[in-house]
């Protein structure tokens, strides 16, 4: 995933940022409102670990005016503070999550697996496209009855941009799903080609794929 990190405390910030980004995610630091504004204005986050309290205002008061602008991606919210009514105040400003400090990292890692799950679009039980069949209970694909056989990151792939038909999946989506490099994912979106046809997944240039006519 790709997560932002808004904190001022430097050592909170690191001890934040190293296991998450030893986890694999992406991480962007930084250390107040007006820089986050500048980030999200910029580039797309699928969470935000967010300090309770910045020098230049307060972590309540951006949560709550991020969401009434429609952000969507999961927002952990950390404090000192962690009475009742903090933690309340937090989760009605649009916070998935509250973690006090000091916090073990073994839970801060389970807190974002956590939201980062809760995220992720729901498959599909089935889809057929022209010839080709796919199950995703049983992971069997099939074209014209004849069972064709895709690797564990090539389903990971296929129930990706089948959960999202229709829409454009970024490439940097798909290496977070599937994890590796562009280069990689541009030789797996090959191989389901090869397996399930050419004409199954249209690349959309200087955006990404999809299955389906892309809205």
């Amino acid at each position: 995933m790709r997560v932002l990190v808004v904190d001022d405390h430097e050592n909170v910030a690191e001890v934040v940022e190293r296991p998450l980004a030893q986890d694999g995610h992406r991480i962007a630091r930084v250390q107040s409102i007006a820089d986050a504004d500048a980030h999200l204005a910029e580039a797309h986050v699928d969470a935000i670990v967010l300090d309770l309290v910045l020098l230049d205002g307060s972590g309540l008061d951006w949560c709550r005016r991020i969401r009434a602008e429609g952000l969507r991606g999961a927002i952990l919210m950390l404090g000192a503070l962690s009475s009742v009514s903090t933690r309340v105040a937090a989760l009605d400003a649009g916070a998935d999550d509250f973690l006090a400090r000091p916090f073990a990292v073994v839970e801060l890692r389970a807190r974002i697996r956590a939201l980062g799950r809760r995220g992720q679009p729901e498959s599909r039980l089935e889809a057929t496209r022209g010839t080709v069949h796919l199950d995703f209970a049983a992971r069997r694909a099939t074209i014209d009855g004849l069972d064709i056989r895709l690797t564990a990151r090539e389903w990971s792939i296929v129930e990706l941009l089948e959960a999202r038909a229709g829409r454009v999946v970024s490439r940097d989506d798909l290496v977070d799903i599937v994890g590796g490099e562009i280069t990689s994912i541009e030789v797996l979106i090959g191989r389901v080609r090869k397996k399930l046809g050419a004409a199954y997944i249209q690349t959309i240039r200087g955006h990404g794929y999809a299955v389906g006519a892309p809205s």
